[in-house]
């Protein structure tokens, strides 16, 4: 599998300030890549150092094989980029902006179908000033296709969407990776670079503090499934610990919260194992539900809960 990014001990300061702290990472080509971290973590600085957009103080970058502070030029017309925070003239039209767009690369996509694919086709005529946030955010993801990129990043990509629109961007990043093409990109929601990402980032104070995927960085994080659940009747809990996989029980009142191993293979889910245990009993509950170990809980655990500016 080739490597579309190669980054060695990337260092950028901004006077005292330590933005980016001895970083390395290598993307591998038809991937979706995450990165996450805290407000300040260093990704924006990261992102905006491989795209050639900010120089770095020390450390060695290739992108697509490309230096992107020597060879910026030749970089732009092969990756796609949406920042953070992007601005176009109020007075431009959406159709206007596409045009101009792809007029800098000698093969530009199809932008009417961009629009189509993004639920913008309607809009082709209208004003910048015109649009939603949301509309606005997703007008910056056709601009990011419109050279054929196959590389592309996308800076808190899916920021002001409304569900809808944020599933169809989903859909629209797995299509780019089937098609071998590669996505680079930042998030600070958890639940969407669980279900896309091939492989997940976890960037704090500059540096990489985990990199794996998903599924590998919630199981290493070994935290316990949890089965919450309301009684009818009156119960001891301690007869939960009767089962194996069942590590402590917590009780308030008609509530209980209890607390399993992480499961193997073979074995019966915690929460089917406690139903199960109640119907041999003849306990009787009225809600029922299961809660396991996300990639928020990395995430909290890795950096902490404390909120930062």
């Amino acid at each position: 599998m080739s490597q579309v990014i190669r980054v060695s001990h990337l260092r950028k300061t901004y006077g005292k300030t330590v933005a980016v702290d001895d970083l390395s990472l290598e993307v591998n080509e038809g991937e979706i890549f995450g990165m996450v971290g805290p407000n300040g973590a260093g990704k924006t600085t990261t992102i905006e150092c491989l795209e050639g957009l900010r120089t770095f103080d020390s450390g060695e970058v290739l992108v697509l094989e490309l230096d992107p502070v020597r060879q910026e030029r030749s970089l732009r017309l092969v990756i796609g980029t949406q920042l953070q925070k992007a601005q176009l003239p109020d007075r431009l039209k959406v159709g206007e902006a596409l045009d101009l767009f792809a007029s800098f690369y000698p093969n530009p996509a199809d932008w009417h179908s961009l629009l189509e694919r993004l639920g913008l086709l309607e809009k082709e005529s209208a004003y910048i000033s015109q649009l939603s946030g949301g509309q606005q955010q997703r007008l910056f993801v056709a601009l990011a296709l419109i050279n054929h990129p196959q590389l592309i990043f996308f800076d808190e990509l899916t920021t002001g969407l409304d569900p809808q629109a944020r599933q169809t961007i989903w859909e629209l990043l797995r299509e780019i990776r089937s098609e071998g093409r590669t996505v680079f990109l930042t998030t600070h929601l958890m639940e969407e670079a669980e279900k896309l990402c091939d492989r997940v980032a976890i960037v704090d104070y500059g540096r990489i503090v985990a990199l794996d995927t998903p599924k590998a960085l919630v199981s290493g994080l070994g935290a316990e499934s949890r089965v919450i659940l309301t009684i009818q009747n009156s119960y001891d809990p301690q007869t939960l610990k009767t089962l194996d996989c069942v590590t402590h029980v917590e009780q308030d009142g008609q509530h209980i919260i209890v607390y399993g191993k992480a499961m193997q293979p073979g074995q019966p889910p915690l929460i089917t194992e406690v139903v199960n245990l109640f119907a041999a009993q003849g306990v009787i509950f009225n809600e029922i539900r299961m809660e396991v170990p996300t990639l928020e809980d990395v995430f909290l655990h890795l950096t902490g809960r404390a909120m930062r500016d």
